[in-house]
């Protein structure tokens, strides 16, 4: 894996979702670096893609309430388990799962896999909720995806607070989710 200086020079082979992604962070004259790979379905994967941007890549959830009403975009450190009733006695609202596949298209623009912060561009009548676990925020660098699982970009987490939420139009809900140890047997 090449760890690449912003924006593909050639748009072959391309979705426009994801040159979408790219035309928004130029547009705010952010500096990023991209790595493009296999589809990240599996922890080796990312592991990998985590090693090629120095940065650790984030767990993007998309959940909804069980009315399917509520929509919520949870960022949270990759290597930390995620558990529903933590989060939802966090945010004070009924046991959460996975939002349909569909309702992500139409909110997010991106599909299960692929869900990234930037889909919150697409997202503009703040119908998702975006969470972030609190880890995410103390690191130097955040990693998404461009709305696609083959390619991984690195941002300056100051970028992310300071120019792309402020440009999507979302507060952030900061939370804490525990860190449980492994379990023997």
């Amino acid at each position: 894996m090449e760890l690449h200086q912003g924006r593909p020079v050639s748009t072959e082979g391309r979705s426009q979702k994801e040159l979408g992604a790219y035309d928004f962070l130029d547009a705010l004259g952010l500096s990023y670096r991209r790595v493009d790979h296999a589809p990240a379905m599996t922890m080796a994967v990312c592991e990998e893609i985590d090693r090629a941007l120095e940065a650790t890549i984030c767990k993007n959830l998309f959940l909804s309430n069980r009315q399917g009403t509520d929509f919520y975009l949870l960022m949270m450190p990759g290597d930390k388990p995620f558990k529903t009733k933590d989060l939802s006695a966090q945010l004070g609202t009924a046991r959460l799962s996975f939002g349909a596949p569909e309702k992500m298209e139409e909110l997010l623009h991106t599909a299960p896999g692929s869900a990234s912060v930037l889909g919150l561009m697409h997202d503009k009548e703040n119908r998702v909720q975006l969470v972030i676990d609190r880890e995410v925020l103390e690191g130097e660098f955040v990693g998404c995806h461009p709305l696609v699982n083959t390619a991984s970009l690195r941002l300056r987490t100051s970028d992310l607070k300071d120019v792309i939420l402020p440009a999507v139009g979302h507060t952030p809900i900061v939370v804490e989710l525990a860190r449980y140890e492994a379990q023997e047997g």
